[in-house]
């Protein structure tokens, strides 16, 4: 099984416009309100494809009512631990001309020491019987800085693999527990690193603790290190749709991909392959499936050089 986190649940609320243009109004063709935040949305994509998962996380107020009822709608199990306040409603506004997207991400509910402690032990009876633990998403305020930290922890004891998809000194806390996996995008690893070139950036972090990252630099694809070799993957051709989901798909494909105990070639060719086919999707946590099986068999991985020493 398969354990998302979600720490900052939201009621994602997506509005299709022509364009965004600033200091003017827009006439919404459509609104689409879902169930979202980073690790529900890797969740519903696991789903889709048919992957025994469970989503846990934090929720609040009559918004968390309604973002667990679309769930439910949606066929996705969840764990979700209740906390005071109203969670999130995240706003994004699609270009439908351009296919760029806007997001707007509010802090979420603040969580005080009692709920984060309710959490951290349901957390540890979830991470037991799971395979791979998925940490995906901001920390809202109140628990701890190091709180993903605690969390990658008590999933190694529990025998899981896990995956953290944060960034900024939620990223930065977490490396010391050693995450097997970390997935930060290529303005995030910058940020974290003050390293422009993305590959060499990923090596920092993959220094500084991490045993794997695979760093996702939008329509060039990935760039991966592991303790054993620098992989690159590339997609077969640039998609213009709402990008906005790309990257928790990807983290959908590494998850399923080390459940399964995939090489990393092939973990990778699903990664890109299902990002790629998320880009052309029009909500985040979904995904155009005829565009991944074909992209299974078209995306380029660079043929992995050893590092130094091994």
């Amino acid at each position: 099984m398969i354990l998302t986190v979600t720490l900052n649940a939201a009621l994602d609320v997506t509005h299709f416009v022509d364009e965004v243009t600033p200091h003017t109004s827009h006439r919404v063709r459509q609104t689409v309100e879902r169930a979202g935040g980073k690790g529900i949305n890797v969740a519903r994509v696991l789903a889709a494809l048919g992957h025994p998962v469970l989503a846990t996380g934090l929720v609040g107020g009559t918004t968390g009512r309604i973002l667990r009822a679309d769930l439910r709608a949606s066929g996705v199990k969840d764990a979700l631990v209740p906390v005071q306040g109203e969670s999130r409603r995240t706003v994004t506004l699609v270009s439908e001309r351009s296919g760029d997207a806007t997001v707007f991400n509010p802090p979420g509910p603040h969580v005080d020491a009692r709920s984060w402690r309710a959490f951290t032990r349901r957390f540890a009876e979830l991470a037991a019987r799971a395979d791979v633990v998925v940490l995906a998403g901001s920390l809202p305020p109140g628990p701890p800085g190091d709180g993903y930290a605690g969390l990658v922890a008590t999933a190694r004891d529990a025998g899981a693999v896990t995956v953290l998809d944060t960034s900024g000194a939620a990223l930065l806390s977490a490396l010391d527990a050693g995450p097997d996996v970390i997935k930060p995008n290529a303005a995030e690893i910058r940020e974290v690193t003050g390293l422009t070139d993305v590959a060499d950036a990923a090596a920092e972090l993959q220094a500084r603790g991490a045993r794997t990252v695979v760093a996702s630099d939008g329509p060039e694809g990935l760039h991966v290190v592991t303790r054993e070799a620098r992989h690159r993957a590339v997609p077969p051709v640039r998609l213009r749709g709402n990008p906005t989901g790309a990257g928790d798909a990807c983290v959908a494909a590494l998850a399923a991909g080390l459940a399964a105990g995939l090489p990393w070639p092939e973990l990778l060719r699903d990664a890109v392959a299902l990002s790629a086919a998320a880009v052309a999707a029009p909500l985040a946590g979904d995904f155009r499936r005829d565009l991944y099986d074909q992209f299974r068999t078209t995306v380029s991985v660079e043929t992995p050089h050893a590092l130094d020493g091994h």
